[in-house]
């Protein structure tokens, strides 16, 4: 373990994104396999991790990892409707992701006190999200939707919004999007695969988070 005992107190969206430069995506298929996971992450320094909603085992899995390495801030992805957001909250995350932005499922997050990162990336989406308060957001599929032209693009149009890209970035594009001054932190998969999960690896994804935790966002 990295020494942390306590669970890190979150209430917002950009609390979850000042955790640290990177937030691993998985998909738990063994809901068994949550909390070893979970540990292996903290060991490799990470403090957050989000559960996608893509197995019928992911709420178990989030409800097996807050209960049982509550030192790391499990968060729900995915979340495409309202009850995704409550069966989030039933299960234990303590934060939301969602793809895409639409008014009932942000509304359901506020009126819940849930931290969400809603997805937006045309400039529509994004005044859009920033019209209901929104100002963290998820940058999805970062690399087919511009990327870091786009991102660099939105720095002085949207300068009081911050953005977690996700969606074929990799270890080694990690920096130049954490360069960015509206890039805190970014996402992947690549640190936990799903192959790297059902294996057990947990020596490899420690690894993995190891080097992701020690890269830096801008100052």
């Amino acid at each position: 373990m990295d020494g942390t005992t306590t669970a890190p107190k979150i209430a917002t969206a950009r609390d979850v994104m000042g955790l640290g430069p990177f937030i691993p995506v998985v998909t738990i298929e063994d809901a068994a396999d949550g909390p070893a996971l979970a540990r292996a992450l903290l060991a490799g320094g990470l403090r957050s991790v989000e559960v996608t909603l893509r197995t019928p085992q992911a709420l178990d899995a989030i409800h097996a990892i807050a209960a049982q390495v509550p030192e790391i801030v499990v968060g729900a992805g995915t979340l495409l409707a309202p009850a995704d957001v409550t069966r989030a909250r039933k299960a234990g995350a303590r934060f939301g992701v969602s793809p895409g932005f639409t008014i009932s499922v942000s509304e359901a997050a506020r009126e819940a006190e849930f931290p969400l990162l809603p997805g937006a990336v045309t400039p529509s989406e994004i005044m859009a999200a920033r019209e209901r308060g929104f100002t963290a957001l998820k940058f999805f599929p970062a690399k087919a939707m511009g990327g870091l032209d786009a991102l660099k693009n939105y720095v002085p149009v949207f300068a009081d919004v911050v953005f977690c890209p996700t969606g074929g970035i990799l270890l080694a594009d990690g920096p130049s999007y954490l360069a960015l001054p509206n890039v805190p932190c970014y996402g992947s998969a690549w640190a936990a695969t799903a192959d790297m999960i059902r294996a057990r690896d947990w020596k490899t994804i420690t690894e993995n988070a190891r080097k992701a935790a020690a890269q830096k966002p801008a100052a």
